[in-house]
């Protein structure tokens, strides 16, 4: 919805033209006139009744305002003695519309789902007897306005109440109704705070519009006497209220207003509040405060009378005297931990540089520390007014110390702005590089760094002087400027604005008097400026000598060395020489020919001094972005030779050598360097290359990791430094051809990093998708992990070499460093990642999604597996990111911003237990604007705080266990805090907002408590201290590393940075030992970096024509889709392969060398394989052995042959195109696969491996998916809060139990035990425990607890098991049945060692062998158990003795459930059976045998199926019964009824067909039945069944504006036995039935007029029938041997190809071939338009059985292409033009396609996969999302008529899906 229109405030009643009641509605007494008061026209809503006579905007419900502001500012006053009501409805981000009404009607709060009551209490005019009654009786003033009652401007925050009252995102007002009686004057929309008593001139000298708020618009406003006071004559009120005593429930005037604040400067410190526990209603979400404690009447004055009528200019005595004296009182009373805690006298706190204090009335120990850079004290005194003293600087002020108590010691990172810009000292033992705002001096030998800051923004230019002695940078930015340096001494000697923008290139003369440089001008011209920097030396000014404009091009621009008014420069299409000559700047073109089109980058001069030439008598060298090389002859101003370097190819893996082209580009040349002996130039290729000055041939060169952008040779030629554009820095040994890599850099800002204080690595995450490891002293990076998604957070682990990295599509991984390796990868968030942390024990990981998930993680084991999951517990957004979660140092609590951004919640660390929530937000109760939570940093525990930053920039110290507020600091930064950390010691704070980083003293006890550093360009993303407290580290746009003075420093030897090794071993991409085997395998990919003896040579001249030399490659000039993935270098992960995300690992040497295994490691991993292999077969023995148990309860999965794809690309979080809208059906193959609950209306079945939520009352669905494989059973916890639900393993893993929150459908967590399917589940009576039972292959029962879903205890048993169940009376109590009999068990505990104690009861002997396949258990402990030869046994559990036994059906009881004195059993004889059971009780202690005559029979009924899954409420008078057919059933006993709920196919769907109007769509299956549903509800209208015949195909007659509307509601359908039959949904019957086939029909469709049907059979043989007459028209048999797989057919233009007829038509058949015809079937014509044929490898006879199906389609999108997806050369998609007769387009898939289908609108494919994927392909450009939601093959993919649907179907799943584009 729009919000621009809607800035800065809607007028509702301009907007909506109220006068015109056209868009309102007014009812009974709504009348205008003139109001005095106002002096202009309101309007008077009268009448007894409010809901009669009232104002409504807009006119009807079905309408909406669209208003999206967030305040609701109402201008009315309340008619004395009378009521009134207002209502507002309002529109949540959800759908959901919220009612909110207020009324002096209302006595007290009320809070439900979709409605707010407020009671609004009236206020009376200033001074009257009303006013001073209400000060003591604020209870009474619910009622009638007083007389005297005023005009109101009432402003409602509505955000801010649906995120508090209901925890909902607030999206627009939709409607209001104002009811009498009122007058009303408008009301109006706004997303700023409108203060009404500002005036505009007040407002533009404070800025307020600037801070989010303003003045009141003129239209809307008051009038106000001149001298007057708005205040004093209208009432302000703000919702939520503004008051300090006033409750947060109802609506009034607060005692200080917005216009109070504005005016005084006396301002209420926050008081104490006390925070009570989350209750569990809606209102929780507003913590209950109390009022606070009123003020001592009497307390000590804080000036003399005398003060105010100070002059406004006192003297500094004076001053010295009233800042003494304060102090004295103030210091004297701070005696407790933070001052200003105790007392009610006055306190002194500063906090600040700038010599400013606040003096503040001491309030319930919260102390408030202001500092503002201001010029002037401010001291709050009881007077009316400010006193105003000038700033002083007192020597008594005590500052932190030591100052400075950090000091910059290294940066990691290079460039920033530029790469272009490096360069050598005179000596050669440094270099000189920018990285971002600060300039960087670097010794190569030891690493140490040296800075110069001063820059605002990023570095963009360097330059030095001929000596060296000097250094001009300039930098980026509207207003660039530039700084001379005084290189020796790091001091800045001069500053000058260039008047340009973002200078580009600077140069400086060889002696240092010149300065030249290149930007913009305000038109965007190049400007070149020549500066005399003569005097800059000596702190003279710089001034401009020459300038000039131009339209050119220049990329650099060089000063002569010989000649300091000389200069050179190069651009696109040009090179230029240039002049400074009586100051003009005047430049000459170089004629450049031929080459007048090339864009040259760099130039250089010949180097060295001759003396038998002049020294302008010299060659100047151009490179360009074509490979050219020019020589020019400086003197005459022309080309010398043109030299070109091209690409060549590698040969034999070591050896380049030249290749010939007559054709093609050359390399691109980004830089040029020469000196007295050689050139050196880098090119885009990555390489570095020495040439001799003939440029004969190269004779060194080094590759790099991307392309070189700089070059620069050194002093002397000894070295040659490079740096690429890819943020690495290195330089070359010429002598010893060795390559030392300086520095590495990430190319994007740095999001977040952490520490590993034992190794002192330091691992970061960027915005270029790399995570790398890094040593901290030497700079080096050790690791690089390159992702597909944008790492957002990581965390190192307290102890192990080990981290976790979280991104942005909501992947968590874990990575092991030592072995290079990934232990691993959770997706538990369906967002970004904003918040990772390991507790300090290293016990448990927790993650934060952008969504609001948090979850919990074992970290003790490898596999980092889940221990719970929660959702909406986090505040949502990504700006609290990377540290949006906080652990205390004792490991014992959690920390975050949440639920919403107002609340910080504390957790209990180990549970998620929530232990506190505290708003944060009613704190200040003076502010204009809500205040909420950034982040939150644990103090050391023995502080016992927790901070806390905020929107509008304070720190927050709290009680970390009660959430008292203990002090503040308001204004901490500029902008909001975005990073805290604090010493172990708890003596400092460290803080970051925007780019400054400050230092504070925790306990605030100097008078300057802080100090600000900067360096930064970017703002601070991180800080924090370095694990030994003596260090600090800040990234953002680098990493910066700090000395932290403040603490003693060890030994300055042992922090010396280490020397590089040897530069033999040195290379750009990763650090090898010399003679490693793995040197030769790594050079495929990457370089060594050594220099190489073979290269290309350059060609002399100009250039030959050169050949384009193709690569081969299947499918070439086509767009791929999917390519082929490399293998990761990471390994295997616990949670699955890792889809090739992570490219490369840098290993350094010495990891290298501790990877080789031993001997002994060895013969230990060969002695393990062999244990494992005899493991293996000893399993297969055992499985062979198993036998499934002969009863029809015991679960076994449908057979599949497919497997899940372990490659599937799933869309981020909240961009996936397909959303899951609905499931047909219901799994009856599962088992107790339902659960329902009456008391709550949970009702969930399984159908595949999603698990459905089903309002009965709407019909609505949602649906939880995180199973991969088929869904065998649920089970519910008492509350029917937690559902748990379990699937088996897939290859032999162990089977999936998941645990689901029923209030938020979050999964909390993932567990899993036994090796086969899960046969059963069931949670105790108290909801303590979770019992779990493996099916046959591993009869195992698990015993679970369900505070943290770890396992307890197991128990392995002999037999197979059916059942179990907790005995009610009894938590300890359970039993199980199966092969074996009926098993009690016993929970036995002693502390926390759990056992499960068996006890095996025999079946009575009267039995015979039978297996009890069924139990439950009655109210008194009496244990009911069923048979599979249909008898039901009753127990006592007591003594587990059968005393009673009764033949309860014919078949085996599946399902058994007792209710008091009732017993339902359900049997694969499709009946269910209810039966009294009251005298079974008093038989229990009699000697067993048959007394069924005991037992009645009261109802019984006869289902659809096998009887599978019940739940029944508490007396067994209705329930839901679920049968192997897939239908649920509702039971009705007491009206002996049953209703179909749920209903679904129980073979395999076939085909699905649609209705032209979408009202319908029907599907078939392979048991013969066609099923017609109704497409808004889901719900079965008609079904048709014939017997023993497969139903194998469909098609939907299509609707014609020359048939009856009746014949759009025609089914045709295909069956086994060879027929058609037609079928009439108005009448539900048959209309007609037609053979035109002798075997199966396998495709059918109508024509595009509906005259005809065609139909395609096994055979080949296509019939052509009439739907009307049943006679069989022609007969083609073109594809006859090859069966036909699909038929399509469309409209066309008349004459279209050639061919008469407005129809056209193909059909595919198995043999890969596809035809394509036109038809006019009014006349009987139908002719071949093409023939299309695939060709495809050879298949034997077994796997042509299995080959994917030949499919093809129109193209909606594109008339006449045909697309086309089969077996062939290549998984693909292809795009065949019946115009052009080829193949246009192939977009490469990565499985083979078994279903397709095409959208009528868009251009969106659908493909299903064997892997039961779901691929949306873009057939433009190939993009793509995976869908993977069906448990089995893909074999049925339909978008609906309009496109805004698709059906899915996998065997008898169909899963509808809304389709939003992609």
């Amino acid at each position: 919805m729009s919000k621009a229109w809607q800035h800065p405030y809607v007028n509702v009643f301009k907007h909506f033209k109220i006068e015109e009641w056209k868009k309102s509605t007014k009812e009974g007494d709504v009348t205008t006139f003139m109001d005095k008061t106002l002096k202009c026209t309101v309007y008077r809503i009268r009448g007894p009744v409010p809901a009669s006579n009232y104002i409504l905007l807009p006119k009807t419900s079905t309408q909406s305002l669209g208003l999206t502001g967030r305040y609701l500012y109402l201008l009315f006053k309340p008619i004395p003695d009378k009521h009134f009501v207002v209502h507002l409805d309002v529109a949540t981000e959800d759908g959901q519309v919220i009612r909110v009404s207020f009324s002096n009607l209302f006595k007290e709060f009320k809070s439900t789902a979709t409605w707010l009551q407020f009671p609004f209490l009236c206020g009376a005019a200033k001074g009257s007897v009303y006013e001073s009654t209400a000060r003591t009786a604020r209870q009474d003033l619910v009622g009638p306005a007083p007389a005297s009652v005023r005009w109101i401007c009432l402003m409602m925050d509505l955000q801010y109440l649906l995120s508090m009252y209901l925890n909902r995102r607030y999206s627009h007002l939709k409607s209001i109704k104002l009811c009498a009686s009122m007058l009303l004057k408008n009301l109006f929309t706004s997303d700023l705070l409108i203060d009404p008593g500002l005036t505009f001139i007040e407002a533009k000298q404070s800025g307020a519009v600037m801070q989010g708020s303003g003045p009141m618009p003129r239209e809307m406003c008051f009038p106000v006497p001149k001298g007057g006071s708005w205040h004093d004559l209208y009432d302000y009120i703000r919702f939520p209220s503004d008051g300090g005593k006033m409750p947060f429930d109802s609506i009034q005037k607060g005692q200080a207003t917005a216009g109070a604040t504005h005016s005084n400067v006396v301002r209420e410190l926050p008081r104490n509040v006390n925070l009570s526990k989350p209750v569990q209603d809606r209102v929780s979400l507003i913590q209950q405060i109390t009022s606070p404690k009123p003020r001592p009447h009497r307390r000590a004055p804080l000036l003399a009378a005398s003060v105010p009528e100070l002059p406004p200019v006192s003297s500094a005595s004076q001053s010295r005297s009233l800042h003494d004296s304060w102090q004295a009182e103030a210091l004297e009373s701070d005696r407790k931990e933070d001052p200003g805690a105790s007392g009610d006298g006055v306190a002194l706190l500063t906090a600040d540089d700038g010599g400013i204090h606040v003096f503040a009335h001491r309030d319930k120990e919260i102390s408030v520390h202001r500092h503002k850079s201001s010029t002037e004290e401010t001291v709050c005194t009881r007077v009316t007014g400010p006193v105003s003293l000038p700033a002083k600087k007192v020597a008594e002020h005590t500052k932190m110390q030591p100052d400075p108590i950090l000091k910059l010691n290294r940066i990691i990172g290079f460039g920033g702005c530029t790469t272009k810009c490096t360069l050598w000292t005179k000596t050669g033992t440094a270099v000189v590089y920018p990285c971002h705002a600060v300039i960087v001096s670097m010794d190569i030998a030891s690493g140490q760094q040296r800075f110069f800051i001063g820059h605002t923004d990023k570095v963009s230019a360097l330059t030095f002087n001929g000596n060296c002695t000097l250094l001009a940078s300039a930098q980026t930015g509207n207003l660039s400027v530039v700084r001379v340096w005084n290189y020796q001494k790091g001091s800045c000697l001069s500053l000058f604005k260039t008047h340009t923008h973002s200078v580009s290139s600077l140069s400086f003369s060889y002696s240092g008097g010149v300065l030249c440089g290149v930007g913009k001008d305000n038109h965007g011209k190049t400007m070149v400026v020549v500066w005399n920097t003569l005097k800059a030396n000596k702190g003279g000014e710089v001034v401009v000598m020459a300038k000039a404009h131009t339209d050119v091009d220049i990329q650099t621009m060089k000063i002569a060395f010989f000649d300091d008014t000389r200069m050179v420069s190069c651009g696109r299409d040009n090179i230029r020489l240039w002049r400074v000559r009586s100051g003009s700047l005047r430049s000459c073109p170089v004629n450049l020919a031929e080459y007048h089109a090339v864009e040259f980058t760099d130039v250089a001069f010949e180097q060295g001094h001759f003396a038998d030439r002049e020294p302008e008598d010299r060659t100047l060298f151009a490179c360009s972005k074509s490979g050219h090389i020019l020589e020019i002859d400086y003197m005459s101003v022309s080309i010398k030779n043109v030299r070109r370097l091209l690409p060549s190819q590698q040969k034999h893996s070591q050896r380049r050598e030249k290749q010939t082209f007559s054709t093609g580009l050359g390399i691109a040349i980004n830089s040029i360097s020469i000196s007295s002996a050689f050139c050196a130039t880098g090119s885009d290729d990555g390489y570095l290359r020495l040439w001799p000055l003939d440029f004969s041939t190269v004779f060194l060169e080094a590759e790099h990791e991307g392309p070189v952008s700089l070059v620069n040779i050194g002093p002397e030629g000894a070295h040659v430094l490079a740096a690429t554009s890819t943020g690495n820095l290195g330089y070359l040994d010429v002598s010893s051809r060795a390559y030392s890599t300086l520095m590495r850099s990430h190319t994007d800002t740095v999001l977040g990093f952490s520490i590993d204080g034992i190794r002192r690595n330091i691992v970061t995450v960027s915005l270029d998708n790399s995570v790398r490891v890094w040593d901290i002293d030497s700079m080096q990076q050790l690791f690089d992990f390159i992702s597909e998604d944008t790492p957002c957070a990581v965390a190192f682990h307290p102890v192990q070499h080990v981290f976790a990295c979280g991104f942005s599509s909501g992947l968590v991984r874990v990575f092991n460093i030592a072995s290079s390796s990934l232990l691993a990868e959770h997706k538990q968030h369906r967002g970004q990642v904003i918040g990772l942390a390991f507790s300090p024990d290293g016990e448990n990981m927790y993650s934060a999604g952008c969504l609001g998930s948090l979850a919990l993680y074992n970290s003790v084991e490898e596999d980092h597996h889940i221990l719970r999951v929660l959702g909406n517990v986090v505040a949502r957004g990504s700006e609290r990111s990377p540290e949006a979660l906080t652990v205390s140092s004792d490991s014992r609590s959690l920390a975050f911003v949440g639920p919403a951004e107002y609340t910080v919640t504390v957790m209990d660390a180990r549970s998620l237990d929530e232990l506190m929530r505290i708003d944060v937000s009613i704190l200040d109760l003076l502010s204009t604007s809500l205040d909420s939570a950034v982040k939150v940093c644990f103090a050391p525990v023995a502080t016992g705080h927790l901070l806390v930053t905020t929107s509008s920039n304070k720190i927050l110290w709290m009680n970390a266990k009660s959430g008292r507020l203990i002090r503040e600091i308001p204004n901490a930064h500029k902008h909001v805090c975005s990073s805290v950390s604090v010493t172990d010691d708890a003596r400092f704070l460290l803080t970051a907002g925007d780019k400054a980083v400050k230092v504070w003293d925790y306990h605030m006890k100097h008078d300057i408590n802080f100090q600000v550093f900067v360096g930064h360009s970017q703002p601070v993303q991180q800080v924090t201290f370095t694990s030994d407290q003596l260090g600090v580290v800040t990234a953002g746009d680098a990493v910066y590393i700090w000395d932290f003075l403040a603490n003693p420093h060890e030994p300055q030897e042992s922090r010396e940075v280490p020397a590089p090794a040897p530069a033999v071993t040195q290379s750009p991409f990763k650090s090898v030992s010399v003679g490693d085997p793995e040197l030769h395998l790594s050079r495929a990919l990457l370089s060594n970096g050594m220099p190489r003896e073979a290269v290309p040579v350059p060609s002399s001249s100009s250039p030959p024509c050169l050949d384009i030399s193709v690569i081969e490659r299947t499918g070439q000039g086509f767009f791929s889709l999917c390519e082929e993935i490399e293998g990761s270098a990471l390994g295997s992960s616990s949670a699955g392969a890792v889809r090739g995300s992570f490219l490369r690992v840098t290993v350094p040497p010495s990891s290298k060398e501790r990877g080789k295994p031993s001997l002994q490691n060895e013969l230990d991993l060969l002695r393990d394989d062999v244990l494992r292999e005899e493991e293996e077969e000893q399993e297969e023995e055992r499985e062979k052995t198993l036998v499934r148990p002969d009863a029809y309860k015991h679960f076994t999965p449908r057979f599949r042959t497919s497997a899940l794809a372990q490659d599937a690309v799933a869309p981020p979080a909240g961009e996936e195109s397909l959303r899951l809208k609905a499931v047909i059906g219901y799994n009856g193959n599962g088992r107790g696969n339902m659960v329902w609950n009456p008391d709550t209306g949970l009702f969930a079945y399984s159908c595949g491996s999603v698990v459905v939520l089903e309002d009965l009352h709407a019909g609505s669905q949602k649906h939880w998916v995180g199973h991969t494989e088929e869904i065998s059973t649920l089970a519910v916890t008492n509350d029917a809060q937690t559902v748990a639900s379990a699937s088996g393993g897939s290859d032999g893993t162990c089977s999936l139990i998941c645990i689901w929150n029923v209030k938020d459908g979050s999964r909390r967590s993932t567990i899993s035990y036994h090796k086969g399917a899960v046969q059963a589940m069931t949670y105790s009576r108290d909801d303590f425990f979770l019992l779990s039972a493996g099916d046959y292959r591993d009869p195992a029962i698990a015993l679970w607890s369900t505070n943290s879903y770890q396992l307890l205890t197991s128990v392995r048993l002999a037999e197979p098991i059916h059942d179990l169940s907790f005995n009610p009376a009894s938590a300890s109590q359970l039993a199980c049945v199966g092969s074996g009999g009926a098993m009690f068990c016993l929970i036995e505990q002693q502390g926390k060692d759990v056992r499960l104690k068996v006890h095996k009861a025999p079946v009575p002997e009267e039995l015979g062998e039978v297996e009890l396949t069924a139990l439950c258990y009655s109210a008194d402990s009496i244990l009911y158990t069923g048979t599979n030869s249909g008898r039901v046994c009753a127990w006592d559990s007591h003594t587990s003795r059968c005393f009673m036994t009764w033949e309860a059906d014919e078949g085996e009881i599946g399902v058994l459930l007792c209710r008091g004195n009732r017993v339902m059993s359900g049997s694969n004889t499709n009946r269910i059976r209810l039966w009294a059971v009251a005298a079974v009780q008093g038989m229990r202690h009699q000697s067993s045998g048959d007394r069924s005559s005991s037992v009645l029979l009261e109802h019984e009924m006869l289902l659809d199926g096998t009887v599978v899954s019940a739940a029944f409420d508490d007396v067994m008078d209705m329930g839901i019964v679920g049968t192997t057919t897939g239908t649920l059933w509702y039971i009705n006993w007491e009206e002996n009824t049953s209703i179909r709920l749920i209903s679904g196919h129980k073979n395999k769907v076939n085909d699905v067909a649609f209705s032209p109007d979408e009202g319908h769509f029907a599907t078939c299956a392979q048991d013969g039945s066609v099923r017609v549903w109704a497409a808004p509800s889901i719900e079965l209208v008609v079904q048709f069944q014939v017997l023993n015949q497969g139903c194998l195909c469909m098609a939907w007659s299509p609707a014609s504006p020359s048939q009856e509307h009746s014949d759009s509601k025609r089914v045709a359908a295909g069956y086994s036995d060879g027929t058609l039959r037609v079928f009439s949904i108005l009448s539900s019957e048959m209309e007609l039935k037609l053979h035109p086939h002798p075997v199966a029909v396998t495709a059918i469709q109508y024509s595009a007029d509906g005259q005809v049907v065609l139909s395609g059979g096994k055979d080949g043989l296509m019939a052509v029938s009439s739907p009307r007459t049943g006679m069989t028209i022609r007969i083609i048999s073109d594809h006859k041997g090859a069966t036909i797989s699909c038929i399509e057919c469309t409209k066309k233009q008349y004459n279209e190809f050639g061919l008469e007829g407005s129809e056209m038509w193909l059909a595919a058949s198995s043999d890969r071939r596809v035809s394509i015809w036109a038809a006019d079937w009014m006349k009987d014509k139908c002719e071949l338009i093409d023939w299309l044929s695939f060709p495809a490898p050879a298949l034997d006879e077994e796997e042509s059985d299995s080959q994917p199906p030949s499919l093809a389609a129109f193209s909606p999108s594109e008339p006449g292409v045909v697309l086309y997806v089969g077996y062939g050369m290549e998984r693909e998609i292809t795009f065949y033009s019946l115009h052009q007769k080829r193949i246009i387009r192939k977009i490469a898939l990565s499985h083979w396609a078994t279903c397709l289908s095409l959208s009528p609108r868009g251009q969106l494919i659908t493909v299903g996969c064997n892997e039961r994927l779901i691929k949306l392909i873009k057939s433009r450009n190939g993009k793509f999302q995976d869908f993977t939601a069906h448990s089995d093959v893909v074999h049925v993919c339909r978008f609906t008529p309009s496109g805004k649907l698709l059906f899915t179907s996998a065997y008898n799943e169909i899963l509808l899906w809304e389709v939003r584009g992609l």
